[in-house]
C-alpha cells in the first residue's frame, strides 16, 4: 500500500520555489470555505488592496490568476495580443523566448530585441527596434531574469515604449518583493508575477496587473480571447465586483481557496514589514552572500549595476563537476541551489535569496556548505574564509 508523502525539511536557495514562511503554510491548513462565501469574498477584496500594495499601483483590474506565473504571463498575453499585431520583446535570457512563444501562439509578429545573456536590455537597441517599426503595439521584456540574475530598467523600457505609442508588459515574477518596482510611478501598462519567489508563497498563484489603457485594449478587441479561462472579461466576473458594494460575484472557477489563504497570508507579512524595507532586506543579505562568494573566489555573472539582489548567478570554476556539487549540498545539507539554463546550463549556479529566504542563517549555511564541499572535491578556490567575509560584511552593518 502507497504511503503518505513527508518531504525533508530543504533549505531552497534556488531560482525557486524558495522558502515557505511558517505563517504561510499554517494559513493553508485553516478550514477550506466556498469560494462564493462572503467572508471569503471579503478577504479577496483585501487581497485586492494587499496586491495593489506590493506593486504600488492603483490599477482595479489587480488580482491573482490561479495558476503559476507562466499563466500570469499568458494572461497578459492573450488578453491584449490579436492575430496580426507586431509585438517588439526584448530578450536577454530563457523567459524573454517565453514572451516569444506566447506571441506567436496569439497569430502575432514578435520583433526580436536581443542582448547578451547577463546584461540588462539595452534601452538604445529598444528605441532602434521601435523606429524601425511603428506599427509596434506593445514591448515586452523581463524586469528580473531569472535565468541569468540581470535586472532591466523598467522605467526607461516603459518610457521608450510610450513614446513611440506602445503598450508595455512586464514580467516581474523574480522582482516582486525583493527589489524597487513602482507600477504607477513607472506607468506599466501590464504586469505578471508570480508567489513562489520573494513572496515567500507556495507555488500556484500569479498576480496580475492592467491599468485602464490597457483594459481599453482589451475592450476594444476584434476577435475573442483565445483563451477562454484567462479571458480577463470573464474572470473580472468573480473577481471585479466589490463585497462592500452589496454587488454580486459572477461564477467563473473553482478558486483555489486554501492557496488564496496562503498569498494573503504572505501579503500581510510584507505589509507588516514594510515594503521598502523588504527591498532593502534583500540587498543586505545580497552584499554578505557577495562577500563570502567572492572570498571563495566565485566571480558574478551580471555586473554590479545591473545585478539582482535575489538571484545571484556565479561561474562554476574549471574542471568542478556542476551536478555533483548541487547533489552533495541536496544529500549532505539540505540545501538547493539552481543549475545553469540554456546556455549557461553546467557553466553557472544561480543561487537564490528570495523572500523568507534572504537571511543571515541561509547566507552563513549557503557559504559553509558551498566552501566544505568545493574543498571536499578539490575545486580551485580560496577555502575558510567565505563565511568569515559574510560576518565581517554583517559586523560593519
Amino acid at each position: 500500500m502507497t504511503s503518505s508523502f513527508y518531504p525533508p525539511q530543504r533549505t531552497l536557495m534556488g531560482p525557486g520555489p524558495s522558502d515557505v514562511n511558517p505563517r504561510i503554510t499554517q494559513a493553508m491548513a485553516r478550514p477550506t470555505i466556498g469560494h462564493l462565501d462572503p467572508l471569503f469574498v471579503g478577504m479577496m477584496d483585501e487581497m485586492k488592496g494587499l496586491l495593489q500594495y506590493a506593486l504600488q499601483t492603483e490599477n482595479a483590474l489587480t488580482i491573482p490568476v490561479s495558476a503559476p506565473g507562466s499563466a500570469g504571463m499568458e494572461t497578459c498575453f492573450v488578453n491584449l495580443v490579436e492575430a496580426g499585431d507586431t509585438v517588439i520583446v526584448c530578450q536577454n535570457g530563457v523567459f524573454g523566448g517565453r514572451m516569444k512563444e506566447n506571441v506567436e501562439r496569439c497569430g502575432a509578429t514578435a520583433v526580436m530585441v536581443q542582448d547578451e545573456w547577463g546584461k540588462a536590455c539595452d534601452p538604445q537597441k529598444l528605441e532602434d527596434a521601435l523606429k524601425a517599426h511603428p506599427q509596434a503595439k506593445l514591448v515586452a521584456f523581463v524586469q528580473a531574469e531569472t535565468s541569468t540574475g540581470a535586472s532591466s530598467d523598467v522605467k526607461t523600457l516603459t518610457s521608450l515604449a510610450h513614446q513611440y505609442d506602445c503598450l508595455v508588459i512586464v514580467d516581474a515574477v523574480t522582482s516582486l518583493a525583493g527589489t524597487e518596482l513602482r507600477v504607477d510611478d513607472w506607468g506599466v501598462d501590464a504586469i505578471y508575477s508570480g508567489t513562489q519567489k520573494c513572496l515567500s508563497c507556495t507555488p500556484g498563484l500569479s498576480p496580475v496587473s492592467f491599468n485602464q489603457r490597457a483594459i481599453d485594449v482589451i475592450k476594444a478587441r476584434k476577435t475573442a480571447v483565445q483563451s477562454w479561462f484567462l479571458d480577463l472579461n470573464l474572470v473580472m466576473g468573480y473577481w471585479g465586483p466589490s463585497s462592500s458594494t452589496g454587488s454580486k460575484r459572477a461564477y467563473h472557477h473553482t478558486a483555489p481557496v486554501n492557496a488564496l489563504y496562503a498569498l494573503h497570508e504572505s501579503l500581510v507579512i510584507l505589509e507588516e514589514e514594510g515594503l521598502e524595507n523588504a527591498w532593502a532586506r534583500h540587498a543586505l543579505h545580497h552584499k554578505a552572500l557577495k562577500a563570502g562568494l567572492e572570498s571563495l573566489g566565485l566571480n558574478f555573472v551580471v555586473a554590479e549595476a545591473d545585478r539582482l539582489p535575489q538571484l545571484n548567478a556565479v561561474t562554476i570554476p574549471a574542471g568542478v563537476d556542476d551536478g555533483a556539487v548541487r547533489a552533495a549540498l541536496l544529500n549532505d545539507y539540505n540545501l538547493e541551489i539552481g543549475a545553469g539554463l540554456g546556455p549557461m546550463a553546467g557553466k553557472v549556479w544561480r543561487i537564490g535569496l528570495m523572500g523568507y529566504a534572504a537571511r543571515k542563517d541561509n547566507v552563513l549555511l549557503c557559504l559553509s556548505a558551498l566552501d566544505e564541499v568545493l574543498g571536499r572535491m578539490h575545486a580551485p578556490v580560496n577555502h575558510g574564509d567565505a563565511v568569515s567575509a559574510a560576518l565581517a560584511f554583517y559586523q560593519r552593518q
